[in-house]
């Protein structure tokens, strides 16, 4: 599943029916820092960014470079953006086009990377979760009347009890969210058009509204409703913007209920593959946008936005090429799709992979930790967004994960979690996963500024963000040094981690706790120092080899 986190201002609304607070917020922080924000210096600018800009004005000033090819497996990239069309990797060995597989890779046309999850007649968008593929397929094999279970089955058959609990637990949760805020929007929407008819006017402010007189109860009490929304929007907000946000909360839950619950949707019909093969290769097509890919995009400019066309955005590394792999639908992505995502993207020359979606469950964990390893072996660097979820990482499944079947551990992981602009106690994004075993460290993932599509550029927060903040920190110092590997990157960002002794925190779901606790290295991500490192190893590297 992409790390979806909706940033959206505090609304309190009313309904004929009810009052109600409604609070999708990714954080309780407003904006109130550059767009850039993530990518200022902790002591030049007060602000815990990556401290990206530093280091290119001191460190890196006039210091050759190579390309580091980043892979970002997501939902899809817009290849069309101003910002990140000139930072795409490009297959030059493919003839654009053609519909032939020019450089016999298995994937004809593969342009600009690869997309999994489409097929010869189209693309899927949205998919169901993965507690209810697993809800299907052992409702089959246990929802038997009278059925006898082996000491064999005992231990799958009590898993499957747990899951048919949860999973008719969230859908009917999800579908009284989606009823209550189509009935919440239905019934704005309705006051909104009666009182600009009665007001004669296209444009409803509170002035408006608080000149009109009548002696109708029904008015009145409308009048009521839309003038306490004027009063609990933020400054400079508009009626429009406002309502754009309850109906993205309605398309929010619509899509959950009418697929991610749904046991008789199946998008692989949509694909054309044989699901049952996990290993099978060479399906999808090369459609790299999709239908969505407004996620991916956002990811892609954390890393890479064009750092010298002075529109837009810039991204964190300089030198870098956005490798597009689309596995990721809105719904939860599946293992094969992972696999295969993984493994192309180190077959095409990938140096690392960011992989900013997450899920409970990971039927085919296998057939990913088979591509793990490969990666591994092959010395590609992998980072992985922890989640949105305020859970302990430590005690709460999320895949992929960079511990195998059976037991070990790969060793090119990072695992991210999501901080924000302030070194106090807000320092950590509400939303996000942390563990002093599972999470490595903390990078920037609220209210980023990066690219979405159609030439647009957007806020989001999520650790779906501080993944690319990592993977972009990792591509720098790939760039600049290109004798280390990727274990040694990965140590490097590990052990550079900006550190803040004994600092308490808001722990996500509540509590305070010192900072340090949260992840394996105390610290948060710090270009800066991460490069004052990788010269200390260059040169230690540099004296051992003679």
């Amino acid at each position: 599943m992409i790390f979806k986190s909706l940033t959206r201002s505090v609304l309190q609304v009313m309904t004929v029916q009810l009052f109600m607070i409604w609070a999708l917020s990714a954080s309780a922080q407003s904006k109130t820092v550059p767009n850039d924000w993530f990518l200022r210096d902790p002591q030049l600018d007060s602000l815990q960014g990556v401290s990206s800009e530093r280091t290119y004005q001191t460190l890196l000033k006039d210091k050759p470079s190579r390309t580091v090819i980043v892979a970002v497996i997501d939902s899809g990239v817009d290849i069309e953006h101003e910002d990140l069309k000139d930072v795409l990797w490009i297959n030059e060995d493919e003839i654009p086009g053609n519909g032939a597989d020019d450089d016999k890779n298995g994937y004809v046309d593969d342009v600009y990377g690869w997309n999994f999850i489409g097929g010869k007649n189209g693309n899927v968008n949205a998919d169901t979760y993965e507690l209810t593929r697993e809800y299907v397929r052992l409702k089959a094999k246990y929802d038997q009347t009278g059925m006898k279970i082996s000491r064999k089955q005992q231990a799958e058959y009590d898993g499957w009890l747990k899951i048919k609990d949860k999973f008719e637990k969230l859908k009917e949760k999800n579908n009284q969210q989606y009823k209550l805020y189509a009935s919440l929007y239905s019934n704005v929407r309705m006051s909104i058009d009666t009182l600009q008819k009665l007001l004669n006017t296209t444009e409803l402010t509170a002035e408006k509204l608080e000149s009109l007189q009548t002696n109708s109860p029904t008015v009145l009490f409308t009048k009521g409703f839309l003038l306490n929304m004027f009063r609990n929007m933020e400054d400079g907000e508009s009626l429009d913007a406002y309502m754009g946000q309850l109906k993205e909360a309605v398309d929010y839950y619509e899509v959950i209920v009418k697929f991610g619950y749904n046991e008789d949707f199946n998008s692989r019909e949509i694909v054309g593959d044989d699901y049952n093969n996990p290993y099978e290769k060479g399906y999808g097509n090369n459609d790299v946008k999709g239908p969505d890919s407004k996620h991916g995009t956002h990811v892609a400019g954390i890393i890479a936005a064009n750092r010298t066309n002075n529109i837009g955005m810039r991204g964190i590394a300089d030198n870098v090429k956005i490798m597009a792999v689309r596995a990721v639908p809105n719904g939860d992505e599946r293992d094969k799709d992972v696999a295969n995502a993984i493994i192309y993207a180190v077959d095409n020359g990938a140096h690392i992979i960011n992989m900013s979606f997450g899920k409970s469950y990971s039927p085919q964990k296998e057939v990913v930790d088979k591509a793990v390893r490969y990666a591994e072996q092959k010395g590609v660097l992998l980072i992985h967004a922890a989640g949105n979820d305020a859970e302990n990482s430590d005690e709460e499944k999320n895949f992929p994960n960079r511990f195998f079947l059976d037991g070990k551990e790969a060793r090119n992981w990072l695992e991210i979690g999501a901080s924000a602009w302030g070194a106090n106690e807000n320092f950590v994004a509400d939303f996000s996963n942390y563990g002093k075993r599972n999470v490595d460290f903390f990078s920037p993932g609220v209210e980023i500024y990066s690219t979405v599509p159609g030439g647009q550029y957007e806020h989001q927060s999520g650790t779906s963000m501080a993944s690319p903040s990592a993977a972009g920190v990792a591509a720098l110092v790939m760039s600049y040094f290109p004798e280390l590997s990727a274990f040694e990157v990965r140590d490097i960002l590990r052990q550079s981690t900006r550190q803040f002794d004994n600092l308490e925190v808001e722990k996500p779901g509540g509590g305070r706790v010192r900072f340090e606790s949260l992840s394996s290295t105390g610290g948060l991500i710090n270009a800066y120092e991460a490069v004052l490192a990788a010269q200390k190893t260059k040169e230690q590297k540099a004296i051992k080899s003679r």
